[in-house]
């Protein structure tokens, strides 16, 4: 017996205004037929958003880690996409900032 991680489900208030925000991040597109209830971005794995009624209220227990060869051009890319700069650390020789998309979800750009 086998189990496979196909994909990665994350909560929202607008699926398909955050699947525009990471499709953007990942150069990728929206599935068509994306509403506010359900969105999906065809990735590995693929990333599905799903509407529920409440807002982000605390830190995520799970986060997506990002890595760039091209560390400052692509942090102010994803600041221009909407991100949010959350915090900054430095650590053995690793260099990464923990960011926020646009619903407060955090995420990681690791210098690579």
């Amino acid at each position: 017996m086998s189990t496979t991680v196909i994909g990665v489900s994350l909560d929202t208030t607008d699926s398909a205004e955050l699947a525009g925000f990471w499709a953007g991040v990942l150069g990728l597109t929206v599935n068509a037929g994306a509403t506010s209830e359900y969105a999906a971005i065809e990735s590995t794995p693929r990333l599905v958003f799903h509407r529920v009624p409440e807002g982000k209220v605390v830190k995520n227990r799970l986060h997506l880690d990002l890595l760039s060869d091209e560390f400052d051009l692509e942090l102010k890319r994803l600041l221009g996409l909407g991100a949010t700069r959350v915090n900054e650390l430095r650590q053995g020789g690793a260099h990464w900032i923990t960011l926020a998309d646009p619903e407060g979800n955090e995420f990681d750009l690791i210098a690579g």
